[in-house]
């Protein structure tokens, strides 16, 4: 019962085994949203607000509702903060920022990959130091592992976590991971653990093959499938629910989401999560496109503005877009291109290939999309995959899950054939996460 009626609010505090002062707070915040929300909407009918642009629907993140709410659930309490440069309200005001000046006992910061303002490269960090404007102790979470994130909890006398950090539904994303690693400690240490959820740019749909057992990495550290289709929120109650049972997680929900919605159909601001994911239409693609890390003979578009959605090399012609104009794939269109990346493979050569531009991102499928290119590129000379030390000796296969995707690539499957070989894994997937949905599915 408590669950629906919190939900008929407009979000809930998920993973609490009663009502408590921090719920009725934030349902009080909710109701007060809800009447700002309702002023727009009238001011919109009066004709005061221009807006050119088409409508997008009002979101509220779990920042949003915990900060309208005054942080009554961390009234004295020692926090840990999980967070990175995307955790920002509508007017892009940090969640740090906010809390400090509210008065909240900030224990520390921790910064997941590219560091807490997000500073650093890919596989970077910004170390340990205090932040400059509030002052606070910053400490490094890349690659923690749970003594790590242990010992940082304790030194920092830490009695509760937020995490906030916006993901884009790729397995390979290392926030993810950060947020599993953080929980692993918090369960060790009997912490409390608050997501502040944020909706999945790229939708609630899943796709893709699943991680194998032998093949974990830093980049894929538990059996999901490449594309999750799931909000932050989701992801941490899958994670108490199949392998972090003692972990004390509340889920401070989104209100106004579904997994129909994309990043361009709300109102909740983008921030480049990393520096190579510049823009929504970035997180499209790079479920898919990401694979042709594991490709040295291809480049990804790093170096250029357009990371993950350009891909070629000096080797490709024009031939590689007429092919794969002509497969008719569904949702995208692909642009000649020639471009010269700046860092990375290939840095101030020449490479021809093409753009990937999403035309319907409902009928669109990364994963499909990103091995059509790689099985037309593979027709080139001098087509090679990426090597990475043992004990998984090929980059793609810590991408994709396991060996068959490469493999069945080098044997010269087709484009139906190696998609469908993921249908069984991808549909226990999608029952085995059901029970840990927040949000409706189209």
């Amino acid at each position: 019962m408590r669950r629906n009626l919190l939900a008929a609010a407009g979000g809930a505090l998920t993973g609490l085994a009663a009502p408590s002062r921090a719920d009725a707070a934030l349902l009080r915040a909710d109701a007060a949203l809800l009447r700002a929300d309702a002023a727009l909407l009238r001011a919109d009918a009066a004709g005061l607000r221009a807006d050119a642009a088409p409508a997008r629907k009002r979101v509220r993140t779990g920042m949003d509702r915990m900060a309208a709410a005054k942080w009554a659930a961390l009234a004295g309490e020692r926090v840990g903060v999980v967070a990175n440069l995307t955790a920002v309200d509508r007017d892009y005001r940090h969640l740090v920022d906010l809390m400090h000046a509210d008065g909240v006992t900030i224990a520390a910061i921790f910064g997941p990959e590219h560091g807490f303002r997000g500073s650093a490269p890919a596989g970077g960090d910004e170390g340990i130091g205090a932040d400059p404007r509030t002052g606070l102790r910053v400490y490094d979470g890349h690659l923690a592992t749970l003594d790590g994130w242990t010992k940082m909890f304790t030194e920092a006398g830490v009695t509760t976590v937020v995490f906030d950090i916006q993901d884009v539904g790729a397995r390979f994303y290392t926030y993810i991971w950060t947020l599993f690693d953080s929980m692993a400690a918090a369960a060790a240490m009997n912490l409390r653990y608050l997501v502040l959820d944020r909706p999945n740019p790229i939708g609630g749909r899943a796709r893709g093959p699943m991680l194998k057992p032998g093949f974990a990495s830093a980049i894929g550290k538990k059996e999901i499938v490449q594309q999750h289709g799931m909000t932050i929120g989701e992801l941490a109650r899958l994670y108490r629910g199949e392998w972090l049972p003692k972990v004390r997680l509340e889920v401070i929900e989104c209100a106004g989401w579904h997994g129909g919605l994309f990043a361009a159909d709300t109102d909740v601001p983008w921030v480049m999560p990393s520096p190579n994911m510049p823009t929504p239409d970035t997180a499209l693609v790079y479920a898919g496109t990401c694979l042709f890390e594991g490709v040295s003979s291809l480049s990804e578009g790093r170096g250029t503005t357009r990371p993950f959605e350009l891909a070629g090399a000096p080797g490709l012609d024009f031939h590689w877009r007429d092919r794969l104009a002509g497969l008719d794939l569904p949702g995208v269109v692909f642009r000649e291109a020639y471009f010269e990346p700046r860092v990375g493979k290939f840095a101030d050569q020449l490479c021809v290939g093409v753009e990937v531009r999403v035309s319907d991102p409902e009928t669109f499928d990364p994963v499909g999309t990103a091995t059509a290119m790689l099985i037309e590129a593979k027709r080139y000379p001098g087509f090679a995959w990426r090597t990475d030390p043992w004990p998984v000796p090929h980059f793609v296969d810590k991408l994709a899950g396991s060996d068959r995707y490469r493999t069945m690539i080098d044997a010269g499957a087709p484009l139906a054939e190696v998609t469908g070989a993921w249908a069984d894994e991808l549909a226990a997937f999608e029952r085995r996460r059901k029970p840990y949905l927040i949000y409706p599915r189209p």
